[in-house]
């Protein structure tokens, strides 16, 4: 009778490539992620320090322009009382006050535009920090098999290069109830930054230390799944 039982092929093969290639893509996405998002920022700050050292001199400038004019203004009011012989130095040094107050009017123009464009820059940033989230939650088909299969999404954390992964269906009595972690992948090796509800460290490190050696991401989300689970009952 066992002779007439029917093979039956789950496809683990099928699912090992899948989760291998994920993988694989999985860390080139972070690594190149993580590239463009520390050039652009390595840039930006190259920018907003040439910027705030041009401001930091304008600055300058102007207290110094504001201090001659103040001593001219003086010099002006007791001129006032002479005779008429100082008149045409008089003349002379209002002129030269009306010229420095215009280059100062220009320089204030100046800081003001500067100040524009490090904001405009700054915003640019933002909105490219925002994308990389987006895309990283929409990254590629294989993220939408596992999102069905572990009953998990993934969500930014307004950090870069962290990632926060949630799961429900893990309690028996509130299959809505939200567990999750967050995944440090700043440098080559990951980590796991904070954990819902709280984990045993030695298991959480035991998951991690295996993710880096062998980076399969699908194992270390299925092993995780299975912690946190735990941790319920």
């Amino acid at each position: 009778m066992a002779d007439s039982l029917p093979s039956i092929n789950f496809g683990f093969d099928d699912l090992r490539d899948r989760m291998a290639r994920f993988t694989e893509r999985f860390d080139t996405f972070i690594a190149k992620g993580r590239k463009q998002v520390l050039e652009e920022r390595n840039r930006f700050r190259i920018n907003v320090a040439e910027l705030q050292e041009d401001q930091r001199l304008k600055s300058r400038e102007i207290e110094n322009l504001a201090q001659k004019s103040s001593n001219y203004a003086q010099t002006i009011d007791k001129e006032a009382a002479e005779t008429a012989e100082m008149h045409a130095a008089i003349t002379s040094i209002t002129q030269q006050r009306d010229a420095r107050a215009q280059h100062r009017d220009r320089i204030r123009s100046e800081i003001a535009a500067i100040r524009k464009q490090i904001a405009q820059r700054q915003s640019t940033q933002q909105q490219y920090a925002k994308a990389i989230d987006e895309q990283a939650r929409l990254n590629t088909p294989e993220l939408d098999f596992w999102q069905t299969y572990l009953c998990m999404r993934i969500e930014g954390t307004g950090t870069v290069d962290r990632l926060r992964f949630v799961f429900t269906h893990v309690d028996e009595k509130d299959w809505e109830r939200e567990v999750s972690f967050d995944l440090d992948t700043e440098k080559k090796d990951y980590r796991v930054a904070s954990v819902k509800p709280k984990l045993d460290a030695e298991q959480i490190q035991h998951c991690v230390e295996r993710l880096n050696d062998n980076r399969e991401l699908g194992p270390f989300l299925k092993n995780m799944r299975e912690l946190l689970t735990a941790a319920l009952k």
